[in-house]
This record gives structure tokens, sequence and C-alpha cells, in this order.
């Protein structure tokens, strides 16, 4: 049984690139309330030198925890004057939880430490296939569009509100020693 079963989340849409502010300013004025800006991390390259980033996998959207008996009509009001709130999803006349599918892929990010998704470990098969082995990639192996052995990525394609996403999640290729100690 998921420890996530009775409560419902929601999704809030906000400013692109303010998310942190939003949750700042959401929890001054609640600071009990549970809000999840999901990340990944990624290798930026520049000038020959190699630089862990973060970058958001959901831009422009923050998801709210809630307990199932609860409403989030009551914050509605207090997100408005933050300025960086745009709109619950579906509206907010129609403020509905994520459903299963979209559930699942948001708490795939959520249930991460600091919901940061880190590099996944993977190798290559006989037939240049990507097997992973762990992280965030873990799972979600179908989704995957496209690999960049040289960047060290995955395209990945996720569905939210019916909205596609394609995102890049890198990850680390072990070699047979690291995959027998693993």
């Amino acid at each position: 049984m998921n420890r996530f079963s009775t409560n419902n989340y929601y999704v809030i849409q906000v400013k692109t690139q303010s998310e942190n502010k939003f949750i700042q300013q959401a929890q001054k004025i609640f600071p009990s309330l549970k809000l999840y800006f999901p990340q990944r991390v990624l290798d930026i390259y520049r000038r020959g030198n190699t630089t862990p980033s973060k970058h958001p996998v959901f831009p422009g959207y923050v998801f709210l925890e809630l307990d199932a008996d609860e409403s989030p009509y009551q914050y509605l009001l207090s997100f408005r004057k933050t300025g960086e709130f745009c709109r619950f999803l579906k509206s907010d006349k129609d403020i509905s939880p994520l459903g299963n599918r979209d559930l699942e892929i948001v708490l795939h990010f959520i249930n991460r430490p600091g919901a940061v998704a880190e590099k996944s470990k993977v190798y290559f098969d006989e037939n240049s296939r990507i097997v992973v082995l762990s992280g965030p990639l873990f799972g979600l192996e179908g989704k995957i569009i496209k690999v960049d052995r040289r960047k060290k990525r995955a395209k990945i394609a996720l569905d939210l509100y019916d909205n596609n996403f394609f995102i890049d999640l890198a990850f680390d290729v072990m070699d047979m020693a690291q995959r027998q100690s693993a």
C-alpha cells in the first residue's frame, strides 16, 4: 500500500522560473503546507567544464499535497495574492486532484529525496539497447524516445493532464564490474 494513497495531489500552474518563490511565499502563509517542485540533475558542458545543474521536471508547475478531506479552494485566494500564481488545473472553478496515471508519474519524481531526480545507473546490452539498473529512469523505460550516449541523457515523453512533456534525464553508464557490484 502506498503511503500517499489517502492524500490528494493538485497541480498549480505558476509563472515559469518562479516556482521556488511561489513555494516560499505560500509556506510563509501556510507553514505546514506540502508543496513539491520536482527537479532533475543534468550535467551542463561549457568551455570544456562539466557542471551539475538542477532543472525543473515540469516547468511552471508546483504540486500540492492535501489530506483527502481537505479542500484546495481554501487556499485559492491566498495563492492569488502571491503574484506568482496562475491557476489550479483543470481550472480554478474545477479544481480536481490528479488521476491514477498522472498521479503515478508525479509520485515517481516527488518521492525522491528533495524531489530531485539524480542520475540513473544504466548499461547498454549487446543490441545497444539501454538497460536501466536504478534511478529516475527505472520504471520509465517504455517512455524513452531518444538516447544521447555522448551527453549521457535519455529523452522521455511524459503526459500530465493530456499535455505532452519531453524531458531529458541524465544517466551514468556502468561497466561490467560496476554492474556486478551494484
